[in-house]
């Protein structure tokens, strides 16, 4: 088989387990964006994946794991934070492409690379920014702006809630991937989270089929605006998380 029949094969059965099907249109953006990865990944390091059978479980069918415990048609409007090679959202964005997406990213390496794979992949009602967290969370054309905030960034999820939480508008939500082992880091980030406006609503486990790795979502709802000063500037969530 080639790339493409080893990643369909992969892909569409696990698909099928969470109630998805695509269009051959959305396969193809797919194949399309295996593609450019792979060859940007050749000059700057975006993945350490590059097998097919794993871009297709642990890139795609991964980011939209979420689809089992979130129903993404609920939303219209999402920011990626940390969004690195595009993971979660450009799957997201492919699967549901009534997403009205934007990718934030620190490095501006990795936004070239994500404007290209919009350009090629004809992703409509999708932006990309260069910049930090902290500084877009204070902006008022990001502040608040959003139904839904993802990130699968390894961050601790105190400081992430910290970077995530102040782009989401009242009612929205933010779900933070994470892995089995961060029941403590979970409950560390309970009163950060409240500080900040929001509340776990749950903490769902799936498993990645076949692979014996539990993808833990954790599911924040915004009960209230966050409070003007947060986040804190560019550098402090880090050095000092909320407690």
């Amino acid at each position: 088989m080639d790339s493409k029949q080893i990643i369909r094969h992969s892909l569409e059965p696990q698909l099928n387990r969470i109630g998805i099907t695509l269009e051959e249109n959305q396969y193809n953006q797919i194949y399309k964006y295996y593609d450019l990865l792979m060859e940007w990944n050749k000059v700057m390091n975006l993945t350490a994946i590059t097998d097919e059978i794993e871009f297709a479980n642990k890139h795609i069918y991964d980011s939209v794991l979420v689809q089992s415990v979130f129903d993404m048609n609920q939303v219209n409007s999402i920011i990626d934070v940390g969004t690195g090679a595009g993971l979660p959202g450009i799957p997201l964005k492919i699967i549901f492409p009534h997403l009205r997406m934007t990718l934030l990213d620190s490095l501006n390496k990795r936004i070239n690379f994500l404007n290209q794979v919009i350009q090629e992949l004809n992703l409509d009602y999708m932006e990309t920014v260069h910049g930090r967290a902290e500084d877009f969370g204070r902006d008022p054309a990001y502040r608040e702006s959003f139904d839904c905030c993802v990130s699968r960034a390894v961050s601790d999820l105190s400081i992430l809630s910290e970077y995530c939480i102040p782009f989401v508008h009242e009612n929205g939500h933010f779900i933070a991937y994470k892995s089995a082992d961060t029941d403590t880091e979970i409950e560390k980030a309970r009163n950060p989270i409240s500080i900040l406006g929001g509340s776990i609503k749950g903490i769902e486990e799936v498993e990645l089929q076949g692979q014996n790795v539990i993808r833990r979502f954790v599911l924040i709802n915004k009960l209230s605006s966050t409070p003007s000063k947060y986040p804190r500037k560019a550098g402090k969530p880090q050095k000092s998380p909320l407690k």
